[in-house]
C-alpha cells in the first residue's frame, strides 16, 4: 500500500475516532508477511496506554487496544475502502488485508505511470542543506574526497526524492596554514613552472605540500645550518599568512591565482560525477565575519580573551554548560596572533546558511575526525543563543584506504581519484571488450565509465558512513555479490527481456496463481517508496544500497527461476512482462539515488 492510499485510510479512521472523542497516536503501518495475500497492520496499545495514564482508561490496556481496533474494524466495514479485501482485528492490531490481483496490478500500474517519479514523496515543507565535496584548495582530489562526494550527492538525491527542498553546498578550505605552505614553497621556488593540464596541475599542487612539508619538519640528527634553514623558511611561511590576513595585494592575488587551479579541477571531476553544486561557500569569505561573532562572544562573557597573557581566545564549554565532567572540553576560537581556526568559521557559516538561504536543516558531510570539532560548533552555537543550533547536523564518515595502507597527504602517500577511476574504467574496457563487441567505440566507453564509476560508488555507498573502508578493485567490480556492477546487471537482463519481447504491453492481469519469486518481487518494488523516505529521514543512502542490491538479487532469482517470453499463456507472459519493466523501473530509479547509471547493455 502506497503512502496516498495509507494516508486516506489512516484519515478515516482518525476522523471516525475523533468525533468520538477517542485521541489516537499517530497510526504506523507495517507491512504483513505474504500468506497467499498482502496486508498492512497498525497497533492501538499506545493509545489505549495513554487512556490510562490520563485517568479515563477502560479496562486492562491489552482488552482496551483490543476493543478499539474492533471498533475501527467495525466502522471500516461499514464505510468500505476500495482495494481491502478483508480485515482482521487481533490482539490489538487492526490488520488490513488486500485482493492479491488488484494489488499487484496497482503495485506495477503506479511504477509504470509515475516511471522516474515512482516512490518520489510529496513537498514536506523544509529546507534542507547539504555540504559536501568541500577539500581544501591546493591539493588534489583523492579517494577520500569521493567518498565524501558520492556520500553528500547520494544523500542530497535521497532528501530531495524524499519531498524536501534541497541544497547542495561546498565548503571548500581555501586558506589557512596548509594552503600558504603551498603558496610560500611555489613563490619561492616554483612561479611559472605548473603544468596546464588541469589534472596534473592539481596533482603538482600536492607534490608541491608534500616537498613543502618535507623541507618545514624537524628531522633527526639535523645539522645546525640544517635547523637555521628550516625556521628561516617557517618564518618566512607564517610572515606570508600575516600578509595574507592583513590584505597584501600581491600576496592575494597569487593566492587566487594558484586557488583557481584547484577548482578548476575538483568542478571538472564533479561533474564527471554529476554533481551539480548550488552554493559555493568560501573559508576566506567567513574569515572576518567570524571574527566579529568571536568579539560578540568575548563582550557576552561567553568566550575568554586571554590574549593580553600571550594566550588565545576560548570558550570553556563544558564549564558554560555546567557541565561537570569533560564533554565538549574546551575550544580555542581565535589564535594568540589573531587568526582565526576551523572552528570559529564554522560558526560564520552556520550563520549565513540559516540567515541568508533560510534552510531549516543544515547537513554536514565531514570526516570523523571531526566529531569534536561539530560537537564544540554546535554547543558554541547554542551558548551564544543561535536557535538553529540544533537543527545542525554532523554526517561523519570513516577513512578510506587501498590494501597498500592508510594515506597521508604530508608524506605523499595519497591514492587520487583520477588515477582509481581511470583504472577501473580501464578494466572494465579490457573484460568487457569482447562481449561488447557490437558496440560503437564511444559506446563501449560510455559503458565501462558507467560500470567503472558505478563500482566505485556502491562500494563506498554499500559500508556504513561511520566505518572505514578498504578499498579492494577487484572486489569491487565483480559481477558477482554486494557490488554494483551486480545491481546494474539486473537491470541490463531486464532490459535484455524487453528488447527480446518486442511491444511492450500496456496493461495486463494478475488472476494467475503467483510463483514465489513474482511475490518476493512485487513485495519489494512496493516498499521503494517507504525505504525512501527511511534513508532520506535517517541520513544514511547504506538503506538504499542496501534494498538496491536485495531487489537485484530478487530479480536475478525471478530471472534464473520463472519464464517469461516462453510462457505458454498469454495473459501470465504480459504480467509477467509488465513485471520486468516495473522492476526495470525501481532497480533504475534506486541506482539513480545512489549517484550511480542504469546501463541498457554490459
Amino acid at each position: 500500500m502506497f503512502g496516498s492510499e495509507q494516508q486516506a485510510i489512516t484519515d478515516k479512521i482518525n476522523a471516525f475516532f475523533s468525533e468520538n472523542d477517542i485521541p489516537l497516536v499517530e497510526l504506523k503501518w507495517t507491512p504483513v508477511p505474504f500468506s497467499g495475500e498482502w496486508g498492512v497492520s497498525t497497533s492501538f496499545f499506545q493509545t489505549a496506554a495513554n487512556e490510562a495514564r490520563s485517568g479515563i482508561g477502560r479496562g486492562p490496556v491489552p482488552a482496551r487496544a483490543q476493543e478499539i481496533a474492533e471498533q475501527a474494524k467495525t466502522w471500516l466495514e461499514a464505510h468500505p475502502v476500495i482495494g481491502i479485501h478483508h480485515l482482521e482485528a487481533v490482539k490489538g492490531y487492526l490488520n488490513l488485508y488486500f485482493s492479491t490481483p488488484e494489488y499487484t496490478c496497482n503495485v506495477v500500474n503506479t511504477v509504470l505511470s509515475q516511471g522516474k517519479d515512482f516512490g518520489k514523496g510529496a513537498p514536506q515543507g523544509e529546507r534542507v542543506m547539504v555540504e559536501f565535496a568541500q577539500p581544501n584548495t591546493h591539493h588534489s582530489f583523492h579517494i577520500g574526497h569521493y567518498r565524501n562526494a558520492i556520500l553528500g550527492e547520494s544523500l542530497s538525491r535521497l532528501v530531495e526524492f524524499a519531498g524536501f527542498d534541497t541544497i547542495r553546498a561546498s565548503y571548500p578550505g581555501d586558506i589557512g596554514l596548509g594552503v600558504i605552505t603551498v603558496l610560500w614553497i611555489y613563490d619561492k621556488f616554483y612561479r611559472g613552472q605548473e603544468p596546464a593540464d588541469v589534472h596534473e596541475r592539481g596533482q603538482w599542487l600536492l607534490k608541491l605540500y608534500v616537498e613543502a612539508t618535507n623541507l618545514l619538519t624537524e628531522k633527526e640528527n639535523e645539522t645546525p645550518q640544517e635547523t637555521l634553514q628550516r625556521e628561516s623558511y617557517d618564518a618566512e611561511r607564517r610572515d606570508m599568512y600575516r600578509k595574507w590576513d592583513a590584505g597584501d595585494p600581491e600576496i592575494r592575488r597569487l593566492w587566487e591565482e594558484t586557488r583557481a587551479w584547484s577548482l578548476e579541477e575538483l568542478r571538472v571531476i564533479l561533474a564527471m560525477l554529476e554533481i551539480d553544486i548550488d552554493v559555493w561557500f568560501f573559508e576566506s569569505e567567513v574569515d572576518e565575519p567570524s571574527k566579529t561573532i568571536v568579539t560578540e562572544l568575548i563582550e557576552r562573557g561567553i568566550a575568554t580573551d586571554e590574549r593580553p597573557e600571550g594566550g588565545a581566545v576560548i570558550v570553556k564549554i563544558d564549564e558554560k554548560l555546567g557541565l561537570k565532567k569533560d564533554k565538549y572540553r574546551t575550544a580555542v576560537i581565535l589564535r594568540s596572533d589573531g587568526t582565526s581556526l576551523y572552528l570559529t568559521k564554522d560558526l560564520a557559516l552556520a550563520e549565513e546558511k540559516f540567515n541568508k538561504y533560510h534552510v531549516d536543516r543544515s547537513i554536514y558531510v565531514v570526516d570523523n575526525r571531526q566529531s569534536l570539532h561539530f560537537q564544540q560548533a554546535f554547543k558554541i552555537l547554542e551558548l551564544w543563543g543561535f536557535e538553529q543550533a540544533e537543527k545542525c547536523f554532523h554526517l561523519a564518515y570513516g577513512f578510506v584506504s587501498l590494501p597498500e595502507g592508510a594515506m597521508s597527504a604530508r608524506r605523499g602517500r595519497l591514492v587520487l581519484f583520477k588515477d582509481v577511476a581511470d583504472q577501473a574504467i580501464q578494466r572494465v574496457l579490457d573484460f568487457e571488450s569482447e562481449k561488447t563487441s557490437d558496440l560503437s567505440e564511444h559506446q563501449r566507453l560510455e559503458t565501462a565509465s558507467q560500470i567503472g564509476l558505478g563500482a566505485m560508488a556502491y562500494a563506498m555507498l554499500s559500508v556504513d558512513n561511520n566505518k572505514d573502508i578498504v578499498f579492494e578493485m577487484d572486489e569491487a567490480l565483480s559481477f558477482d555479490g554486494h557490488t554494483g556492477p551486480y545491481i546494474q546487471n539486473a537491470h541490463v537482463r531486464a532490459a535484455s527481456i524487453l528488447k527480446k519481447a518486442g511491444t511492450r504491453p500496456e496493461s495486463a492481469a494478475y488472476n494467475h496463481r503467483l510463483d514465489s519469486h513474482e511475490v518476493q518481487l512485487i513485495d519489494l518494488i512496493s516498499r521503494f517508496p517507504d525505504t525512501v523516505q527511511q534513508a532520506a529521514q535517517e541520513y544514511r543512502p547504506l538503506i538504499m544500497a542496501a534494498y538496491a542490491y536485495d531487489l537485484a538479487n530478487t530479480f536475478h532469482s525471478f530471472y534464473h527461476a520463472v519464464p517469461v517470453l516462453k510462457t505458454e499463456d498469454e495473459t501470465v507472459r504480459q504480467a509477467r512482462l509488465r513485471l520486468v519493466m516495473a522492476a526495470k523501473q525501481v532497480l533504475a530509479n534506486a541506482l539513480a539515488l545512489l549517484g550511480i547509471t542504469a546501463p541498457e547493455v554490459m
